[in-house]
């Protein structure tokens, strides 16, 4: 499949103007606000707007929905037809259909959005006003294939956005199946954060030699957001966080890695009287909105998030990403950072892992080629009686990491503290070495 992506580069530009785009779309471009592209936008737009099949590598908030966005807008005036974009979350569908709405405004364009948790009689009313580009989340799409509320034989331009969250989520499927009903004459542009063999897979299956845009290599993470870890134990996490939101005073999101871990925390930070509130698959659709909205708006200083909100996130301004969790992946670090410095803004990044959890670092560090910045715990409250605490021992590293074990008294000689790693342990690879 390699052999097949031509690699296309194009220079840097300052402007929107030089990159084929019409000037109608131009002068919404400029009242809008958006003055110059960003990087993937200068090199996916001008090879879009040709109607070639494009496979897009770019960093979370880096302007990914304009890049397909103009060009679908200004092809689909020319060939007539529908357009459809496919992302993996709800919160996202929402997002790119505000986006476009926004630039569409005043060409008069009709969107329909599809995605599940919302009632299907709206759906089935804006599918029947004759969109001119669907915006859908897998599952629903099929719904009303299904169900025959809708046809996709108009179909000129596909769109995969976040490629690489909907095969993590398990979509392949569902993605597949909608592509056997798609007219095979279509435009097909894919985007994705990193690039695994699954998406080259995808890419060979559905495209027709596909022109490959990639403004950074796969994993690596915005520049503008400077990163931070802290070596803590589980009882550590609750009263970090609260030190971090004393010293950034402005919005932060906080990831854990389960929904109950979500609703624990986001009590956690209300009993110490921040305003904070959670968003994940457990939340319906109205209760994940009112949050996202009141994050926006200010309402709620913190939200926490499952991973399946990582990529569902769009709010300018975010000053602090906690990873309170290591996420399951380490892809998901890529985009749980990227949530902050979006558009050009710097943005801070820390990250919570306990001493047991040295493998899924050195997996985040291989990936982003760097070395997570490891940084000395700050004073906290005293911890409860009988918990162990974390002693750093200034010895070999293991990689990047210093080590550092627990320690807890001894049962045999009170007083002493040893190791809870043994030395047939650390020969077997646990602990930091």
């Amino acid at each position: 499949m390699t052999d097949k992506i031509e690699q296309h580069k194009h220079e840097k530009t300052a402007s929107f103007y030089g990159l084929g785009i019409a000037p109608r779309l131009l002068d919404i471009l400029e009242r809008s606000g958006f003055k110059s592209p960003t990087p993937i936008q200068s090199q996916a737009i001008p090879v879009a707007i040709q109607g070639k099949d494009i496979v897009g590598i770019a960093q979370t908030g880096t302007g990914k929905t304009l890049a397909f966005g103009i060009p679908m807008l200004q092809r689909l005036a020319q060939i007539k037809g529908q357009g459809l974009v496919i992302l993996p979350t709800r919160e996202l569908a929402l997002q790119v259909d505000e986006a476009l709405v926004r630039i569409g405004r005043d060409i008069k364009l009709r969107t329909a959005v599809l995605i599940g948790g919302a009632s299907l009689a709206p759906q089935r009313r804006a599918i029947a006003s004759k969109p001119h580009v669907i915006v859908a989340t897998p599952g629903r799409l099929l719904d009303h294939l299904q169900q025959k509320n809708i046809h996709l034989n108009d179909v000129k331009i596909v769109v995969l956005d976040e490629a690489d969250r909907m095969l993590d989520m398990g979509f392949a499927p569902q993605i597949n199946q909608i592509f056997r009903v798609l007219p095979r004459d279509r435009q097909t542009m894919l985007f994705s954060a990193t690039m695994p063999p699954e998406i080259m897979r995808m890419a060979a299956g559905h495209m027709k030699l596909p022109i490959r845009v990639e403004m950074s290599p796969a994993g690596t993470t915005v520049e503008s957001v400077t990163q931070e870890l802290f070596i803590v134990g589980s009882h550590q996490k609750s009263p970090l966080l609260n030190k971090l939101l004393e010293s950034y005073l402005g919005s932060a999101l906080v990831f854990t890695r389960t929904k109950y871990g979500a609703k624990k925390v986001m009590r956690q930070l209300k009993a110490v009287g921040i305003s904070a509130a959670e968003i994940h698959s457990n939340r319906s659709l109205n209760q994940r909105h009112e949050a996202l909205e009141g994050f926006r708006s200010g309402k709620y200083r913190a939200l926490v998030a499952t991973d399946i909100a990582s990529r569902g996130i769009d709010v300018r301004g975010i000053e602090l990403v906690v990873n309170y969790d290591l996420p399951s992946s380490p892809n998901d670090y890529v985009h749980r950072i990227g949530r902050t410095a979006r558009a050009g803004a710097s943005g801070h990044a820390v990250t919570f892992a306990m001493p047991e959890e040295f493998r899924e670092v050195r997996a985040i560090e291989r990936l982003i080629r760097k070395s997570l910045p490891l940084s000395k715990l700050p004073e906290l409250p005293a911890s409860p009686a009988g918990r162990p605490a974390i002693v750093p021992v200034p010895a070999t590293r293991f990689g990047s990491m210093p080590q550092y074990r627990p320690s807890r008294p001894s049962h045999n000689q009170p007083g002493r503290r040893r190791s809870s790693f043994s030395r047939r342990d650390a020969g077997r690879g646990r602990g930091f070495r």
